[in-house]
């Protein structure tokens, strides 16, 4: 397998397009994962996406990301679990994995509970508030920094 960058979406985010549309636009999550392919084949990388409303699944793709050689990195938009997931802070501590955290809307405008990230502090950077255009920055810090 050619070297990849694993993106991973959390919960309702399947639901992209429709789901409040003036905070997360109108592009669907179909939209998200044809412009992270594009971009990372710009940097002669495959990408694998994964969307889950499950905090497990998350888990375990960020540990096979971990132990997969050929993982330059994930790009995480951890969605609600941002602001609750000690297991997905756990799994990235334990693997090492290399993480980019993106939020399509700007948690720090919104409401209180948003401002804390429990990714935040072991992603190598945030992206937050650039719509889809954030995953594509994600994807190309990545790919400059160890694709």
């Amino acid at each position: 397998m050619a070297r990849r960058i694993v993106v991973l979406n959390g919960p309702n985010l399947n639901l992209l397009g429709t789901r409040e549309p003036h905070i997360y636009g109108t592009g669907t999550l179909a939209d998200v994962e044809a412009l992270c392919t594009e971009r990372a084949a710009a940097h002669g990388l495959e990408v694998s996406c994964l969307q889950s409303n499950h905090e497990g699944e998350l888990v375990a793709a960020l540990q096979e990301a971990g132990a997969d050689p050929e993982v330059v990195g994930v790009v995480l938009n951890a969605a609600a679990y941002t602001h609750t997931s000690v297991a997905l802070l756990d799994a990235i501590k334990a693997t090492g994995v290399r993480v980019v955290e993106v939020h399509l809307s700007n948690p720090h405008a919104r409401e209180p509970f948003r401002h804390t990230s429990f990714i935040s502090p072991v992603a190598e950077m945030v992206v937050a508030g650039a719509g889809p255009r954030g995953y594509g920055y994600a994807i190309d810090h990545l790919a400059a920094t160890g694709g």
